[in-house]
């Protein structure tokens, strides 16, 4: 082929040195399930219209709380139970449909909190799931949802961005709205049911956790009660479980004080905690935004039994003020107790398995088994320098056997890749101890 002459100069040619880089996946996303209805009245023209009912029970990506605002009448919904609420006030009693319509709306409003509640926090992008009749319960199967038709957690299936899982309307979709002024109690044989197909939605993925929430109102003797009904902590669920506990007191996205799942709050400090150590630091020892109090405030012994069974606190602290007090998941296991621990395995292999679908359909031979090593090599070594891994030295932190000796005929003939990889993830000073002891001061000088 010819070539155009070129006059005398310098040239630069640019060409590809081979090296295939793996790049870390996100972790601060999550996915947010709960009630939401249509508004009884038309909402105005807005630049951003509101979702519509079919678009709501699908994931929907949400980056911003205004945005969430205009997409799902907040505005609208707030306005009705203002004016439900002033007539109650004002001209009471309201008839029995108006006191269910107050608990619909306020479950409609539970899931608002919860989202303007991660993004107080930190975070930056959410998904959402919506139910559409909030005066009904949830059934599992409802909860599990319909992967092809991607409703529910099986619409979830196919998004793989997200990394948490909270259901902040879990303990109003247990019964059904009643139209007496007093909200009924939770089931909770029923709540603790839709907690197991959070967990099995989670654990069959493996790349994200399930935020979950204590039942409203329950002191700490019930609460050790309840966890005992949960997944066991030897079980495969229990370490991608966080479970939070109390609720919190917020001052309402409607101007109204209500007491509401920490949840939606707790996946913002997640992800503020990302943003700015790494998914590597435990996601505690942070302060909660956009929080007024919180109604059990627990001893240091109450605590203490609670973080044993995998329950994380929220605690308050004088010049502190409310603190994230636990970074557990409820594993007994010593690999998964911790929660950074967790989700830095998952950050690593989620990474590492999306970044190296080139391999697929490679000559399997020398040349592609070193190219996946040194690509592994190089991205564990750059969480190393970042803190993630334990050790002095990388060799230390963690290795990677990718060669003749875990990839022999036998696999090759299988069309398999053997890649043999171990980490050594820091953990979190749980527990501080200092020990102080007296000296017997100097003997003061004679004259």
């Amino acid at each position: 082929m010819a070539t155009r002459p070129q006059p005398p100069g310098v040239y630069v040619t640019e060409k590809s040195s081979g090296v295939r880089m793996i790049v870390g996946v996100g972790t601060s996303t999550p996915a947010f399930l709960g009630y939401t209805k249509l508004p009884d009245v038309a909402p105005p023209q807005r630049t951003t219209p509101p979702f519509t009912a079919d678009e709501r029970v699908i994931p929907q990506t949400v980056r911003g709380w205004q945005e969430f605002v205009d997409r799902y009448n907040i505005k609208e919904l707030s306005d009705e139970l203002a004016a439900l609420l002033k007539k109650q006030k004002d001209n009471p009693p309201l008839s029995a449909g108006e006191h269910k319509k107050v608990q619909v709306l306020q479950r409609c409003l539970t899931l608002a909190e919860a989202v303007y509640g991660f993004f107080a926090n930190g975070g930056t992008t959410c998904y959402v799931v919506g139910f559409l009749n909030p005066d009904t319960p949830v059934t599992g199967s409802g909860l599990a949802g319909d992967a092809e038709a991607r409703t529910g957690l099986g619409g979830l299936e196919t998004v793989p961005d997200v990394t948490m899982v909270a259901v902040p309307s879990l303990w109003d979709m247990t019964v059904a709205a009643t139209e007496t002024e007093t909200p009924p109690a939770p089931d909770l044989p029923t709540g603790k049911g839709l907690i197991d197909k959070v967990l099995a939605h989670c654990t069959q993925l493996r790349n994200r956790l399930a935020v979950v929430d204590a039942p409203p109102g329950q002191l700490v003797e019930p609460l050790k009660d309840f966890v005992g009904t949960l997944a066991t902590p030897d079980s495969d669920d229990a370490a991608f479980t966080a479970l939070y506990y109390p609720w919190v007191e917020v001052p309402g996205v409607d101007g109204v004080r209500r007491m509401v799942p920490p949840s939606g709050h707790l996946t913002g400090v997640w992800a503020r905690t990302d943003a700015e150590r790494g998914v590597f630091k435990a996601p505690a020892n942070q302060n909660l935004r956009g929080v007024l109090g919180i109604p059990t405030l627990l001893t240091d012994d109450q605590n203490g039994e609670l973080n044993e069974k995998g329950v994380n606190c929220l605690r308050v602290f004088p010049g502190r003020g409310l603190l994230v007090w636990g970074a557990r998941t409820r594993s007994s296991s010593r690999d998964w107790r911790y929660l950074n621990v967790r989700r830095l395995v998952s950050f690593l292999s989620d990474s590492i398995r999306q970044s190296t679908t080139w391999a697929v359909f490679e000559p399997n031979d020398d040349r592609l088994w070193a190219t996946l090593g040194h690509s592994v090599v190089s991205f564990l070594t750059d969480q190393w320098r970042q803190g993630a891994l334990l050790g002095r030295t990388p060799d230390e932190a963690f290795y990677v056997i990718c060669d003749r000796t875990n990839n022999t005929s036998a696999t090759i003939d299988a069309g398999k890749v053997v890649c043999d990889i171990g980490v050594a993830p820091v953990r979190p000073a749980e527990f501080v101890h200092f020990t102080i002891t007296q000296i017997a001061g100097q003997p003061g000088a004679t004259s």
